[in-house]
Formats: structure tokens, C-alpha cells, sequence
């Protein structure tokens, strides 16, 4: 048997190596790339994160390779790569679920999706959302006006639909009659009681017989975040009391065939499968029994909420749902074909609203990490002069203390490293109390300090090594003080703005050495002036989620990260704090014929400091001036002189075509 100290002495060398004890396979472990992968992404052999963009086609795509196209080609970071081609699958993949399960089950009707805009309404994804659906006759999500302007021209589909949600005003609700008039199968959903009638008056003004869909609200509540956004708590929908008015008052005005759809929602993100058969099923009663009474509907719309997995994988957890694709579209059809077969009605045509599902996977934006803090630490072969303050001593004292402690898994031991730790904090407290009062150089503070952050990280890896049942609370906040920050250029703010506002988890995780065990632990601070400003949670495989396992940055330029999931809502909700604006984004399509796999369709640029000042109102003519007279009154005053004026004139109107974010040094 080796001793403990030749088992140290292979670890070292392995960690060394940094691959001798670590395979792609711990890699796509660790950052639980096949949870949230579905199959898209994975890490190559050369360590490096890749996609697989098309349909069930073994084509690939290092992700790192666009990345130093994109730097060729003078595009500025942080950025995000759109593949395409997975928004194509992604509406495939829906589209023949559904049809396998009507398949399966006898269902005597079809699917016939939209796509929520809200969820990214950049105008590429809506056209490529469009055409991949085309075979299958999708259609579009609205819920204002502006949305109901841009989706309204895209329904050159003969039968597509276009769902208008949300609160709507006359001149939508026109729009929207007038979209009827020309053919268009344009349904708007009354949200409540009052808007029906504003839809019956606005009809009646333009001599149309409007179509109209209702969404109920049902006794049936979400789950996660959105649990609000259905049962009695929504903000939108009618209760069933209201529908039963709603009917009758039909039936007064002669409109009982205005209403063809029934609509309801249960929140984005649904976890949980059961609450979404129970969902259908009440939604299906109400369909049966509206039916019977004399009602021609024709649609039944299950709403949006089917959830992505961003790495949890089940159901309690806000970052996973606990069914796949399949499963959610056969939960939906069965559970209509079993009230509508007990009832005896006709099958509905299902109507989705998935928005989510179908975007989130394409886009991944890629940051690079500028910088590291890391605690400042004495060399291992450190030792202190004689002449040292003898309180900065006990620290060193302290610090050999601990590292020369046996190896012993009882209790003694973890008693041992608690009073070293309070120990340390004493001591460390003295030393801030003699800087303070002037008895201690600060070049002995300094020398404090390392030793310090020395003897905890000894203490903390200690406690790991011994891997106690429990842990004193106030060493387990080791493990949150000794974790490094990356500073990577970026916002959050901007960029990921759901993991700020609601805790939304990413997945991240660096782009290339995946073949090589992570030897750091951080967390990733972004280039804001906010404590905010930072990811504060990880999707691991580690019980602990406050940090990320990385790489040491020394040796390994430019690191980069990729922010996965990024397609749904993160586009369009960004938040302009310090003024970080849009960044560059590059459409990338596959292609077995390049060289690479792929080509870049577009790009476009980031926002400029110039465009991004606008939105505030601040404009580049009124600078230059005001700038202008402040440097003549500088050389006046005989500050500067001329040329330096004019010269720094030129350098400070130069800044308002730049990126908003940080430039590294090349």
C-alpha cells in the first residue's frame, strides 16, 4: 500500500499533465453538456465544444473555429453565433412529434403550430422559423401591436395561422378584422369580457363577422417561476362564469359562429408533465361541453410553456423539466383524445404556442475572459525573516500548522482545522488593527495577507480531503472566499438579463482545453459597475452551483467562454446598464462542402457608442461642440496647446464608431 504522501505526489504529477485523469467524457459531465445538449452539442476529442446544427446528420461544427473566423474577419467580442440550422431542426423536431403521436394514437385531427415572436423577434429567426415550418403549415404568436404589424406580412401561407394575444385597441383590433377580410386566418384572443364587446362594435363599424378565439382561465395552475400565469391568478383570461356570459351574449347578436378557438396558458417553463395532462384535460372538458351547446370550435390552443432543459434535467428545479419532446406532445393528444372520445365531440385541430423549444438552442454567445482575481498567496518555500512582526509569524506558524497536520479522518482533525481557522482570523484582525494605528509596515500587511489566504486554502483543502459527514458553517465559507473571479467582457444586464432578474441558470462553460481537468474555481464578473454584474449560479454536475470550474488563465490566451441557450427571450430583453450595448452577432449555416462544415451568412455589427448614446439622447453634433469650446477654453488658458487640442479633438470623436465594450489588446 502507497503511503499518503506517494498518493499526493501522483496526484501532483497527474494534475500536472492536467489529462493523464481526465477524459472529454468527465468534461461533458461535469458542465452536463448532454442534459442541455439534446444532442446539438458536445466536446470533440481536441477538447473543444462542437455542434451538430442538422438533422440527424452527423455534420459538426467547432465552435472555436468560427470564433477565429470571426476574429479574421475584425469582428468584436463578446458575440453571438446564431446556428441556423438548429432553429430548422428544433421546428422539425416539433412538428413530428406532434405527428407521431396523432399517428399513434388515432387522433382524428392535426397539429398545426405557431411561434410565439415574443420569444426573439429578430427577423431572421421569425423567417427562418417560417420556412423550416412551411410543410407543416406554421404560423405566428403576437400580443401587440408592433408584433401584429411585423407578423402580419409573413403569413404567405394559404391557412396559417396568427394568434393575436394581449390586451388589443381599436386600431389592432381593425388590423386584425381587416386581416380576416382578405382571407387571412388572423384569430384574436379575448383576454376579457370587455374586449369581446369592443370586438363586436369594431366589427359591426367595419360590416365584418369577426372570428375570435377566448383564453379561459382555468382552475389549473403552472409551475416554477410562471405558476401565476394560469389559474385564478392570471392576469389574463376569463373565467368560466365570464364564457358563459360571452356565449350567451353570442347567441343574443347572432355571432355563435365568431368563436372557433379556445386558448389557455399555463406559464413558460412548465417542469412538471402531470400538471400539463391535467391542464389539457380540464381545457378539453370545456371544449366538449361548449360542443354540445351549439359552439362550432375548431381550435383548441394548449398555450406555450413547453420547457427546455438548461442542465437540471427534473422536475422541483426551475432549470429542468422532467419529460422530453415526445412525451409532452403525446401528454397533449392523448389526454384531448380521451375527454373527446368519453364525450363523443369531434377532435379539435391542437393549436401550440412553443416558443422557447424552438429557439433557445441556436445561439451561443461567446465571451472572453480579460483577467483573474485570485487571493494572493506566499510561495511554498516562503519563510520569514527574523525580524518579522511577531503577529504576522503566528500566521506563518499557523499556516505550517496546518500543513503539517497527519492525514487522520476523525474528529480531532476537524477540530484541529477549526481552531487554525479561528486562529488565522485572529491574527489576521491584529495585524488590520497595527497597520491601523501605524505599528506594522504595509509591506508586513501585505505579507499578512498572503499568509492568511495561505492557511485557509490549506484548511479548505484539508476538509476536502477528509470529506466530513458535517462541516462548521464557518469553514464551508471557505469554499465561497477561496473562489477566484474571471473577469470576462461582458453584461449581464445586457446579455443574460433572466439570470439576473429571475435566477435563470445558463449553461457555460469554456470553449477549448475541455481534454484538460479544470484547476481553478470561479465566478464570472462582468465589465458593469454593479455587484450584480456576475453569474451567480452554474450548471454542474458539482452539488455546489456558486462557481465554475475553469482553467488557470496563464498560458491559455484568449480564453473563451460559450453562454449557452441563449435564443429565447435573452435578445430582445436586454438592459442597457453602463450603456453596454447589443453585441455583433454572425448567422452560420452548415455546409459539408467547406472546408470547415459551415459558412457565415451575415453578420452585423454590435451597437456603437454613437447609436447607443442616442438612445438617451445623446447626440454626436452637440458633443463635438461641447467638447470643441471645452478644449478652446483649455487652450486660452494655456493648458494644452493648439495641436494637442485639435489631436485630442480628433481621438474623443474617433470613440463614437467603437463597441461599447471592452477591446483587448491583440
Amino acid at each position: 500500500m502507497r503511503s499518503v504522501k506517494e498518493l499526493e505526489s501522483t496526484t501532483e504529477a497527474a494534475a500536472t499533465d492536467g489529462r493523464a485523469d481526465w477524459t472529454v467524457e468527465d468534461a461533458e459531465e461535469l458542465y452536463r453538456v448532454k442534459a442541455w445538449g439534446d444532442s446539438f452539442y458536445f466536446i470533440k476529442e481536441d477538447g473543444h465544444v462542437a455542434v451538430r446544427p442538422l438533422h440527424q446528420q452527423s455534420l459538426s461544427i467547432d465552435i472555436y473555429a468560427v470564433v477565429q473566423d470571426l476574429r479574421q474577419r475584425n469582428v468584436s467580442f463578446p458575440a453571438l453565433i446564431r446556428f441556423q440550422d438548429v432553429l430548422q431542426a428544433r421546428v422539425v423536431r416539433l412538428n413530428k412529434v406532434f405527428i407521431k403521436a396523432i399517428r399513434d394514437s388515432g387522433y382524428r385531427n392535426r397539429y398545426q403550430g405557431v411561434y410565439p415572436i415574443k420569444v426573439n423577434q429578430l427577423h431572421e429567426v421569425v423567417e427562418e422559423v417560417l420556412e423550416a415550418g412551411r410543410p407543416y403549415g406554421m404560423g405566428l404568436e403576437s400580443g401587440s401591436k408592433a408584433e401584429l404589424v411585423a407578423a402580419l406580412p409573413h403569413l404567405e401561407q394559404d391557412g396559417a395561422l396568427l394568434i393575436c394575444n394581449g390586451y388589443k385597441d381599436e386600431m389592432m383590433l381593425r388590423l386584425i378584422l381587416s386581416g380576416q377580410q382578405i382571407g387571412q386566418n388572423v384569430i384574436p384572443v379575448i383576454e376579457k369580457y370587455g374586449e369581446f364587446e369592443h370586438l363586436l362594435r369594431v366589427a359591426q363599424s367595419m360590416s365584418v363577422r369577426p372570428r375570435c378565439g377566448v383564453r379561459v382561465r382555468l382552475g389549473t395552475s403552472g409551475s416554477g417561476k410562471w405558476a401565476e400565469s394560469g389559474g385564478d391568478q392570471s392576469k389574463f383570461g376569463i373565467s368560466i362564469p365570464e364564457l358563459l356570459m360571452l356565449i350567451q351574449r353570442l347567441k343574443e347578436t347572432n355571432h355563435t359562429d365568431a368563436l372557433v378557438l379556445l386558448h389557455f396558458h399555463l406559464g413558460s417553463q412548465i417542469s412538471d408533465i402531470q400538471i400539463v395532462k391535467q391542464a389539457v384535460k380540464e381545457i378539453t372538458q370545456v371544449y366538449a361541453q361548449l360542443l354540445k351547446r351549439g359552439v362550432p370550435l375548431q381550435y383548441l390552443d394548449v398555450g406555450g410553456g413547453l420547457g427546455v432543459n438548461y442542465g437540471a434535467g427534473y422536475s422541483g428545479d426551475h432549470d429542468g423539466v422532467n419529460y422530453s419532446l415526445q412525451e409532452y406532445a403525446n401528454a397533449v393528444v392523448y389526454s384531448v383524445k380521451e375527454v373527446c372520445d368519453e364525450e363523443q365531440v369531434v377532435h379539435p385541430i391542437l393549436i401550440s404556442e412553443s416558443g422557447r423549444a424552438i429557439t433557445a438552442h441556436h445561439s451561443v454567445l461567446i465571451v472572453e475572459a480579460l483577467g483573474s482575481y485570485n487571493k494572493d498567496l506566499v510561495d511554498p518555500a516562503f519563510t520569514p525573516p527574523a525580524d518579522i512582526n511577531p503577529t504576522v509569524r503566528e500566521l506563518y506558524e499557523i499556516l505550517g500548522r496546518v500543513k503539517d497536520a497527519a492525514n487522520r479522518r476523525d474528529t480531532r482533525q476537524l477540530s484541529d482545522l477549526r481552531e487554525a481557522f479561528h486562529d488565522a482570523v485572529e491574527k489576521r484582525q491584529e495585524a488590520d488593527t497595527l497597520f491601523g494605528l501605524g505599528y506594522l509596515p504595509i509591506e508586513e500587511k501585505a505579507l499578512a495577507e498572503r499568509l492568511y489566504w495561505s492557511a485557509c486554502k490549506a484548511i479548505h483543502e484539508r476538509i476536502e480531503r477528509l470529506a466530513p459527514e458535517s462541516v462548521p458553517t464557518e469553514l464551508l465559507a471557505l469554499n465561497d472566499h477561496l473562489v477566484d473571479q474571471y473577469l470576462c467582457d461582458f453584461s449581464v444586464f445586457q446579455s443574460i438579463l433572466d439570470h439576473w432578474s429571475i435566477g435563470q441558470g445558463f449553461p457555460i462553460m469554456p470553449l477549448r482545453y475541455l481534454n484538460e481537468r479544470p484547476d481553478r474555481r470561479a465566478v464570472l464578473v462582468d465589465l458593469t459597475c454593479d455587484s450584480d454584474g456576475k453569474v451567480s449560479h452554474y450548471v454542474s454536475s458539482n452539488s455546489d452551483k456558486r462557481f465554475l470550474e475553469v482553467h488557470d488563465l496563464v498560458g491559455k490566451e484568449p480564453y473563451y467562454f460559450g453562454f449557452f441557450l441563449m435564443g429565447a427571450y435573452q435578445d430582445i430583453m436586454g438592459d442597457s446598464h453602463n450603456l453596454f450595448g447589443r453585441v455583433a452577432e454572425a448567422h452560420v449555416y452548415a455546409d459539408a462542402e467547406e472546408p470547415a462544415g459551415y459558412y457565415i451568412e451575415k453578420i452585423i455589427p454590435g451597437t456603437s457608442i454613437q447609436d447607443q448614446l442616442a438612445l438617451v439622447q445623446y447626440f454626436p453634433n452637440d458633443l463635438h461642440r461641447r467638447m470643441n469650446n471645452l478644449i478652446r477654453q483649455k487652450i486660452e488658458k494655456g493648458i494644452i496647446r493648439p495641436k494637442a487640442g485639435v489631436e485630442l479633438l480628433e481621438q474623443y470623436m474617433e470613440c463614437f464608431s467603437q463597441s461599447t465594450y471592452y477591446k483587448p489588446v491583440d
